[in-house]
């Protein structure tokens, strides 16, 4: 398999990024994340992808912030499945994310992927399916989806870097249909500050014509909108610059972790429902 195997187009093109953005932090022996599949995944395709090697090295330095945001939600999902190793797990927008493989899943869950049809043909090359694990090839906004995944188990919901690519409306009938199917349940994903959007809106586009749309300003919104949604908890990826090996990019990281509105630009959730 090559770069020519994986001409993504527009948004579709973060999946990319950020699955090199792993591989290439999760080569160095001092690795936050470990992440071999995606690694792999990385050698399989070659070093181009179609986006054009310059453009990808240029964003090699983010690859601490992918790596921090991948780690804290990791743990979390882990500490739900030791809760319930019978849940069903949806990763909503999951890219070519290799999660499933940083995690010990019970044998007993079940575990989704759900990504637009080109995403889902590329992942289901790179990642082969395992037992109790499939790969939906659809729009995360569509409602007939849901109909595939079982409604009567604990659910965990991740949505890692998905939902300020949508427009609020979306986010809000998201996720109504996930609390009106399940029961039970976590909701994990990452939001942008208000200025970030404001940015991405106005600044050339480097990897495809897309641009974010819905900024969390404050979480507590989530619970106006669905009075079944507890925020539980939340964590700024910067402040964790200490886990960062390389000592320039601690340094670094500690520096702009000191800017509140630097500091705010990426923060993640943990709700409970």
């Amino acid at each position: 398999m090559d770069g020519r195997s994986a001409k993504l187009s527009g948004v579709e093109q973060t999946a990319l990024v950020t699955l090199y953005l792993r591989a290439v932090e999760s080569r160095s022996k001092d690795s936050i994340l470990r992440d071999g599949a995606a690694a792999e995944a990385v050698r399989r395709l070659g070093d181009d992808f179609g986006l054009g090697s310059l453009k990808m090295r240029l964003t090699a330095g983010d690859r601490y912030l992918v790596a921090l945001r991948a780690r804290q939600l990791d743990l979390w999902a882990a500490a739900f499945l030791a809760r319930h190793p019978d849940a069903v797990v949806v990763q909503l927008g999951c890219g070519l994310d290799s999660r499933s493989s940083r995690l010990d899943v019970p044998a007993g869950a079940l575990w989704f992927d759900v990504d637009l049809p080109e995403i889902a043909a590329l992942r289901r090359k790179l990642f082969p399916e395992r037992a109790g694990h499939r790969t939906i090839g659809a729009s995360v906004t569509e409602g007939r989806w849901w109909e595939e995944v079982p409604w009567d188990r604990p659910v965990l919901a991740i949505a890692e870097g998905l939902l300020m690519y949508l427009p609020e409306q979306e986010v809000r009938r998201l996720l109504e249909r996930l609390t009106d199917r399940f029961a039970t349940g976590e909701l994990l994903f990452d939001g942008v500050a208000p200025w970030v959007v404001w940015i991405s809106d106005r600044l050339p586009r480097v990897y495809g014509e897309f641009a974010m749309h819905w900024a969390t300003r404050d979480a507590r919104e989530l619970e106006k909108w669905n009075p079944r949604l507890r925020r539980v908890e939340e964590v700024v990826p910067l402040t964790q610059h200490a886990l960062i090996p390389s000592r320039p990019y601690r340094c670094l990281y500690r520096a702009l972790s000191l800017i509140p509105p630097l500091r705010e630009e990426l923060k993640l959730f943990r709700f409970e429902f």
